[in-house]
């Protein structure tokens, strides 16, 4: 069974904000341009689940455009991580003291307040797991922690006590990974 992992095109934000759960809208040409590459590589038939962050539901609503074919619903647990007082807040003006807080202590620790990486990682579990029981070929329109956090899942990693263990690695915006499950 193949999952096909799809991250939202360019957020209308300025660089360097935290925007984790904020629901900024994407640009309109490079997520079209992300739903036509989407497109094409995608067979008949298959499930879109969504994050209902308008950024996601920009790119499922123009691949649905295109791909009639393609079942959809939307999901709340494939949202990004909820950064809380940090979200709308300059990255460099988090207080340093903050980022050692949570690399200290980096599963448990709510980094802005409101969800922990373990919190993260097992909601994101649920939706794989999910996914797996349905056993079908699915799309998951997301955004770059849950891709990251369906890297480990992959693994059989489910939790993740140190900051080195997180991946640095993600598709860029409007690009798409696949994965075996």
């Amino acid at each position: 069974m193949k999952l096909w992992l799809a991250r939202h095109a360019q957020p209308l934000i300025e660089h360097g904000i935290c925007y984790g759960r904020t629901d900024v809208p994407s640009d309109t040409l490079t997520t079209l341009a992300a739903a036509q590459a989407l497109s094409g590589c995608l067979p008949l038939g298959l499930q879109i689940v969504t994050s209902p962050l308008q950024r996601c539901e920009q790119l499922a609503q123009c691949l649905r455009g295109l791909r009639p074919d393609l079942a959809y619903k939307t999901d709340a647990r494939l949202a990004e991580m909820d950064f809380g007082c940090w979200e709308g807040q300059r990255w460099d003006a988090i207080d340093q003291a903050d980022y050692d807080r949570w690399t200290a202590d980096f599963g448990a620790y709510r980094f802005g307040g409101v969800e922990s990486v373990h919190e993260f990682m097992q909601r994101v579990a649920r939706v794989w797991d999910e996914t797996q029981l349905a056993g079908r070929d699915t799309v998951w329109i997301t955004h770059a922690g849950v891709i990251r956090a369906a890297s480990l899942l992959v693994k059989g990693v489910r939790q993740v006590y140190d900051a080195a263990q997180w991946p640095i690695a993600a598709p860029a915006f409007g690009e798409n990974c696949e994965m075996t499950l």
